[in-house]
């Protein structure tokens, strides 16, 4: 009944006199603030991402991308919340002052029912191989993103020059080969609001275009073809998601009670990303109908010199974020392979394997430039489990003996649970489709 007790005190975040803190005994060697912990957390989730918001729209109608890009927003950042204040729970009952995504995962189930404590090394693991196949695919998406970019200006510019994609993405191997040696997310930060920063002007850039001139609004669709639907939600929860960065950076943080609460680091950076997504979303399928492409950049007209400078300044942010998403992939390696590693040997494995590891994402993104549909395969299957299965079930877990009135929780994580899965089949059928028809076309 002791365990039980402290379990329900952890759960509500509610420290007593006896109660283990897990704040005070965090050892930090590089803390972020509440400024840099925001700017990882809102470039974490909002990259190329933000950019496919209006062929978003265009498979869902403007209305219902507006309703569902909220609805989707409220479920991401409740599914964080809840994966950090588990997370936090179970730190206090095995006395540990942090823990990661997969720790998290096994501690929940090691204290959760009997009939289902000897699958806590099961879900540690599952969720180890959730997040490297996640954020491998998100690198293979911003390496074809900014070789996309890149081609454009080349072609446009240098008409002598006519490559495909697949060598501009050889091109930045080396670039981002050093880049991706920044080990601590402190020093990450910086590059993030640098990121931010072009991000925002490339907003800024897509907005003047998609109001220049008068915007019809009588040819767009208020709701799409409901059979597109699942494309629509796998984009924007690829958008929207950025959970495998939640933990890291909470863990980093300076003072890390401020992630949750109101108003708090999750909630100001969730705001901006729905904000931003919608807007953009809709006002850019008013302009681009149909013919919005998977990064609205790549529908800018090439000869204006703010267009020109959009395509450059969403290369420089997807440049700079990269290593950000690089650092989930590169830190499961690091966790299997130091206790082997002499202390000695330590460095110089970083280095060759921060160099191997974006060698194979580059490689994985020139197997596939096909940017639209990796991004809503990437959503639908991996996004769906990382962000909305895994941490439903983990809170369900977790607070078995304490599911709230009507069990409430229970019932709210079935919920969870049920739309992630059903975005995870629907969006996986939908692309796979996709995929299939386009490579047909191409064989023709």
């Amino acid at each position: 009944m002791v365990v039980i007790d402290e379990k329900i005190d952890s759960v509500n975040c509610k420290p007593t006199n006896s109660e283990y803190n897990p704040y005070e005994h965090r050892k930090v060697l590089k803390p972020s603030s509440d400024i840099r912990a925001t700017a990882n957390i809102i470039k974490a989730s909002l990259g190329s991402g933000l950019l496919a918001g209006p062929l978003a729209f265009s498979n869902s109608g403007w209305a219902v991308g507006i309703l569902g890009t909220m609805v989707v927003g409220l479920i991401c950042g409740h599914c964080i919340h809840i994966l950090v204040k588990t997370s936090r729970g179970c730190c206090k009952i095995d006395k540990k002052p942090q823990l990661n995504y997969a720790e998290t995962c096994e501690a929940a189930f090691k204290h959760g029912p009997k009939c289902l404590r000897r699958f806590s090394k099961a879900a540690s693991i599952f969720a180890e191989f959730s997040l490297l196949s996640t954020y491998v695919g998100v690198c293979c998406i911003y390496t074809v993103l900014i070789s996309d970019s890149i081609k454009q200006l080349i072609d446009r510019y240098i008409s002598t020059v006519d490559l495909p994609v697949e060598y501009y993405c050889l091109m930045i191997l080396i670039p981002l080969c050093l880049l991706c040696q920044v080990k601590y997310l402190k020093w990450l930060a910086l590059f993030s609001i640098l990121a931010n920063f072009f991000l925002v002007a490339t907003y800024v850039v897509c907005l003047y275009y998609i109001f220049g001139d008068e915007i019809v609004f009588t040819d767009k669709k208020i709701v799409g073809d409901p059979a597109r639907f699942p494309a629509f939600i796998s984009t924007v929860i690829f958008a929207m998601e950025g959970i495998g960065l939640v933990m890291p950076v909470e863990n980093a943080m300076k003072k890390p009670q401020h992630f949750l609460g109101c108003p708090s680091v999750l909630v100001v950076a969730m705001s901006a990303i729905v904000f931003f997504y919608s807007t953009l979303g809709l006002f850019g399928y008013f302009r681009y109908g149909d013919l919005a492409r998977g990064s609205i950049t790549l529908n800018l007209p090439i000869d204006d010199w703010p267009a020109v400078c959009a395509k450059i300044f969403i290369a420089l942010s997807i440049f700079f974020t990269y290593p950000l998403q690089f650092y989930v992939v590169f830190d499961i390696f690091k966790r299997y392979t130091d206790p082997y590693l002499k202390d000695n040997c330590k460095n110089i494995t970083d280095i060759g394997g921060r160099i191997v590891g974006v060698c194979l994402c580059v490689a994985i993104g020139i197997a596939l430039p096909l940017l639209e549909q990796i991004i809503n395969l990437v959503g639908a299957c991996f996004y769906s489990i990382l962000g909305l299965i895994i941490p439903g079930i983990v809170e369900t877990v977790f607070r078995y003996n304490n599911l709230g009135k009507f069990k409430w929780v229970l019932i709210k994580n079935i919920i969870i649970v049920a739309f992630g899965l059903t975005s995870l089949i629907s969006g996986c059928t939908v692309t796979v489709l996709d995929i299939i028809a386009i490579l047909n076309k191409r064989t023709e």
